[in-house]
């Protein structure tokens, strides 16, 4: 593994600015504010506090170069020509950007270095590449009646995106919503988490190199109250592309509702890892382990409900407790670090309060279950799991986003299937069998947006990626999801250009 670069702070992240209309600027009240790292709880860099004003600015500058069809207008193969040149560089600089992550989020060097920058780096191009070969006519059936019309369906851009992205993925995500925006010929707006911006300024640093027209990429920082809010309600802003929180995705609904625009929302989870009984249990156990442990729990589609039967639950368990203690808490820049800290203070409270809560509805917390003690600074939480957990206990309703398990016994598969399926969530879920016809016919039955089998976690840039119930709208990657990101137009050809075999017109005048 490579090791990851030291670098000089106060040299290389003194203080950044926003891009805005091609160009990098201050915030419009000259306001900066730190980001810190959750490892040390010290602060890493100055990031502008951005205002509505600030946010209205990237809008207009992002409506301009829309409608100048500068960007929208262009082929589509020249489009992606130039946006391959923003992957060529995000490779180049993949160990540097890596390192910034992990001290900017808290994931571990490994996590960075190995699937957060290639995978972003890879879904990028794969997500240019596709929009490629998206078709923009789509052929409809000729019509006869009244009269022969050719009838197909056009496909074009969507307008000016807003892109509201979390902090447990940031590369990652702002790639999500870049990447297939722009290929599609629209222009963005780009709101990274307060929590962790580092990452897409430096993306934003990557375009500003790149033959982009002004105002087709824009990134402002701030408060989702401040900047978000500007961006679901601004009547110029025609779709909203957001990852974040179910509590979040139904306000951002409520504020574009007004003004009506397209939304796709990717929201929150509590998704059921089934283990069958035939299941090899050395990788049942390290999947459901790395299901729920994966930076630090703090994924989306996270399983965090294990659904074991009863016949094999003492022998999972106790392979379990053995397995947890190879998972290593400490420094996220330590190549040997498996699970870095949460991301903050207020997360960190969050997750204590729902182990405390889990031990008062009477679950028992046989692993974990506090801070580590040899850690005095930073946001890090034990691996936790929870045994003689029911379903309707809240640990086991809640999105809780931290590293925590909960185990749940089941007499039959239906049980099992009924339970996964017992929550207002439906984002991920996974099953274990060495039987993959009928693990295939369980997972068909699982009312969530992605299964895996015999895996967890590995999202695949050309397949869909989204939610059933309160896990959202619409889907992310591959064809489905650039289609998303696009404006669909019937056009009607009537053959017949003699006005006098046009009978329908005659309803309307008396000759």
């Amino acid at each position: 593994m490579e090791e990851p670069l030291t670098i000089d702070l106060e040299k290389k992240l003194d203080e950044y600015q926003m891009f805005i209309d091609g160009a990098f600027v201050k915030a419009e009240s000259g306001e900066a504010r730190p980001t810190f790292n959750p490892a040390t709880e010290e602060p890493i860099a100055l990031v502008p506090a951005g205002t509505r004003g600030d946010a209205k600015k990237a809008i207009q500058a992002a409506r301009r170069a829309f409608d100048s069809g500068v960007w929208s207008r262009m082929k589509v193969k020249e489009r992606a020509a130039r946006l391959m040149k923003v992957v060529e560089m995000l490779a180049e600089r993949q160990t540097e950007i890596a390192t910034l992550e992990s001290m900017d989020s808290g994931a571990t060097f490994r996590k960075t270095s190995l699937m957060d920058l290639p995978f972003s780096i890879e879904h990028f191009r794969t997500l240019v590449e596709l929009g490629e070969r998206v078709a923009t006519y789509e052929p409809l059936p000729w019509i006869d009646l009244p009269y022969i019309s050719w009838n197909f369906v056009h496909r074009e851009p969507i307008g000016v995106c807003a892109g509201i992205i979390p902090w447990n993925f940031p590369l990652l995500m702002a790639v999500w919503k870049v990447a297939p925006a722009l290929i599609m010929g629209n222009s963005i707006v780009l709101k990274p988490a307060s929590d962790t911006p580092l990452s897409a300024l430096e993306l934003a640093k990557i375009f500003a190199e790149c033959d982009i027209p002004p105002g087709v990429f824009n990134l402002v920082t701030g408060s989702g109250a401040v900047v978000g809010k500007e961006l679901c309600v601004n009547p110029m802003i025609d779709k909203i592309a957001l990852t974040g929180s179910t509590e979040t995705g139904r306000q951002v609904m409520k504020l574009a509702a007004d003004t009506i625009k397209k939304v796709t929302l990717e929201l929150g989870g509590k998704s059921p890892t089934i283990i069958l009984e035939d299941a090899d249990l050395n990788l049942a156990v390290d999947g459901a382990l790395f299901g729920t442990f994966f930076h630090v729990g703090q994924v989306c589609e996270s399983g965090t409900r294990c659904f074991v039967p009863e016949p094999i639950y003492d022998d999972f368990m106790e392979r379990v407790r053995e397995r947890v203690t190879h998972i290593k808490v400490g420094d996220p820049l330590d190549p040997e670090t498996t699970m870095g800290p949460v991301i903050s203070r207020a997360q960190l409270d969050t997750v204590l309060g729902y182990i405390e809560t889990g031990k008062k509805e009477g679950a028992t917390c046989s692993i974990g279950g506090k801070q580590p003690e040899h850690l005095t600074k930073g946001y890090y939480i034990e691996p936790t799991i929870f045994e003689d957990v029911r379903n309707d206990m809240t640990i086991a309703r809640e999105e809780i986003f931290g590293p925590v398990l909960s185990v749940i016994k089941y007499k039959s598969i239906g049980d099992a299937i009924d339970m996964a399926n017992d929550s207002i969530y439906g984002l991920g879920g996974a099953v274990f069998s060495r039987d993959i016809p009928w693990a295939i016919e369980v997972a068909k039955q699982i009312r969530t947006g992605t299964v895996w089998i015999n895996d967890y976690h590995l999202l695949n840039p050309l397949a869909p990626f989204g939610g059933y119930k309160q896990s959202g709208v619409g889907r992310e990657l591959g064809p489905h999801g650039l289609l998303e990101f696009t404006q669909i137009k019937h056009i009607h050809v009537d053959l017949n250009i003699d006005r006098s075999k046009k009978f329908w017109y005659d309803y309307l005048f008396n000759d």
